[in-house]
């Protein structure tokens, strides 16, 4: 499994005194692509196939409170992806220096084409860098269907 270890800063934390949900996001954006840039798929490689990540959810599920004080390591499995690379979901867990998991998160995207604003497949060389990140159990095959979790755009459902 792909972990990456953050500090939690006092830039991380909220009102509350504990980890914001802001911070959750950024350290599991910069996860994924930290896995990504370690094998390759850095910056100068997406401006030159004029590529881009896009988001579509990303679902949190909170156990426990975080702190700052200790680190925090946070997981990235694979848990579906199109065929062609195009669609994608990833599955985040996060530890505290204790190793006790105290929140979980499931994050689905997929790639645009910066030049034409619309999504792309993932070129052959970089399908790979995602087929290898290891897997979740429940692992599937995704079409465009299961990019829209509600069946409709969110101006569809109405008031």
């Amino acid at each position: 499994m792909y972990f990456k270890e953050f500090d939690i800063r006092w830039s991380d934390i909220d009102a509350n005194r504990h980890l914001a949900n802001s911070a959750y996001v950024n350290f599991m954006s910069h996860t994924r692509m930290s896995y990504l840039t370690e094998r390759g798929l850095d910056q100068e490689q997406l401006v030159r196939h004029q590529l881009g990540p896009v988001v579509f959810y990303e679902h949190i599920y909170y156990f426990r409170e975080a702190f700052p004080g200790k680190p925090v390591r946070v997981s990235l499995e694979l848990a579906g992806m199109s065929e062609d690379g195009m669609f994608f979901e990833f599955h985040h867990n996060f530890y505290d220096a204790s190793g006790r998991n105290f929140a979980h998160c499931e994050m689905m995207g997929a790639w645009i084409d910066m030049k034409s604003r619309k999504l792309t497949t993932l070129p052959e060389r970089f399908l790979s860098l995602l087929y290898e990140l290891p897997r979740t159990g429940n692992f599937r095959v995704l079409t465009r269907e299961d990019t829209r979790r509600y069946g409709k755009k969110p101006e569809d459902l109405g008031s």
